[in-house]
């Protein structure tokens, strides 16, 4: 008999390697040598009962120990069976009962001999419109959907009055059935009961034997304060009703945030544009500015430039799942009279008369450097 390969080349792990890589490099070859993916070839089955012995060791804290110190003969007769996941037990035991809805499609080793608890309602999806105040500040919306809901004719049970669910005869109430693959005995759910281990002969004429029937709903949804557009809610429960004794689905409510003439969003920060005069940028003035909440006065000082960035504590949005609020950015925009009286041309060329590098600093920086450039 050949001697055994070590359970670290076999898997294609250096010794110091993670329980996480032992898991993902067992799931491979598994994936890749599983005697149901290579009917009749004996040298992929010997290599699955090669990984899955080496897996079974290295996931086991108390075996990984000794097969360290004493190789193959630490763990000698240690090692799980390969007929079943009954073999296994810790962490390798989840990886293999992982392993059988990865090939199978299904729960394939937990659960064993368990009966489904009914079919669980499908999740739902609807969207809100909010406006960019109710975004900030929050807001209780109602929302209308079509969802399914327990049948009232039959309370759920999909039977008809007098009558009730009977024995599944096809799995004999088990809600699975099982098969032979390979070396191993696979458990996939009954076809004919869903899982349930219980068929309807009598169905009820409101839900024709579903259960549920559907029908319009209204909900009242808080939108919490500091929302942002395409963020959703999880209103758990609120979905379809499930099946046969199954779980309520989700309702997620996709918030969409309309646009507002005046204010923007950056973060958690409201901003928006403020125009002053010329005479009040350079005089300097205070001057009223809207927000979320109502107007507050503001001081603009004097020579403010067109563009500078003022700001204003917590008249942002509430931070969601933390503390504080952001601010509101204020941006001055100096406006430039476009039309002027014969007065006011005449006071605007006595000011040009006496304007000076020195009452203008950025130009009198700009003109430095242009004359720079040509010396």
């Amino acid at each position: 008999m050949s001697e055994k390969r070590d359970y670290y080349d076999v898997l294609g792990l250096q010794k110091g390697a993670s329980k996480d890589e032992v898991k993902k490099a067992y799931r491979k070859l598994a994936m890749k040598y599983h005697p149901d993916r290579n009917p009749g070839d004996k040298a992929a089955e010997s290599k699955f009962k090669e990984a899955s012995e080496a897996a079974e060791v290295l996931t086991n804290d108390d075996k990984r120990t000794r097969y360290d110190q004493f190789g193959h003969a630490g763990v000698n007769g240690q090692a799980g069976g390969f007929g079943g996941a009954e073999g296994f037990s810790g962490d390798f035991g989840d990886i293999f009962g992982d392993l059988f809805g990865d090939i199978f499609g299904g729960g394939g080793g937990r659960g064993r001999g368990r009966r489904s608890q009914g079919i669980p309602g499908d999740d739902l999806q609807v969207v809100v419109d909010v406006t960019f105040k109710e975004a900030a500040l929050g807001a209780e919306k109602v929302v209308s959907i079509n969802k399914h809901k327990t049948c009232g004719t039959c309370n759920g049970s999909g039977a008809a009055a007098g009558s009730g669910p009977v024995t599944c005869d096809y799995c004999n109430g088990h809600g699975e059935v099982r098969r032979q693959q390979g070396f191993f005995t696979v458990a996939t759910t009954c076809p004919k009961c869903n899982g349930s281990g219980q068929v309807i002969k009598d169905p009820c004429r409101s839900c024709g034997g579903q259960g549920v029937t559907r029908s319009k709903s209204e909900l009242e949804v808080k939108i919490p304060a500091g929302i942002d557009d395409g963020q959703r809610l999880k209103l758990r429960g609120e979905g379809d009703s499930g099946r046969k004794g199954g779980p309520a689905g989700d309702l997620y409510v996709v918030v969409r945030v309309k646009e507002h003439e005046f204010f923007t969003r950056e973060d958690f920060d409201v901003c928006c544009m403020v125009p002053v005069s010329f005479s009040q940028a350079a005089l300097g003035t205070t001057i009223r500015v809207p927000t979320l909440t109502g107007n507050v006065e503001m001081k603009v000082p004097a020579g403010t430039q067109s563009g500078k960035k003022m700001r204003i504590k917590g008249k942002g949005f509430q931070k969601l799942g933390g503390y504080g609020v952001g601010d509101q950015i204020i941006t001055v925009h100096v406006e430039t009279p476009t039309k002027l009286t014969s007065e006011q041309k005449k006071l605007f060329e006595q000011l040009a008369a006496t304007d000076t590098n020195s009452s203008n600093p950025m130009a009198s920086n700009f003109f430095d450097k242009v004359k720079d450039l040509f010396q």
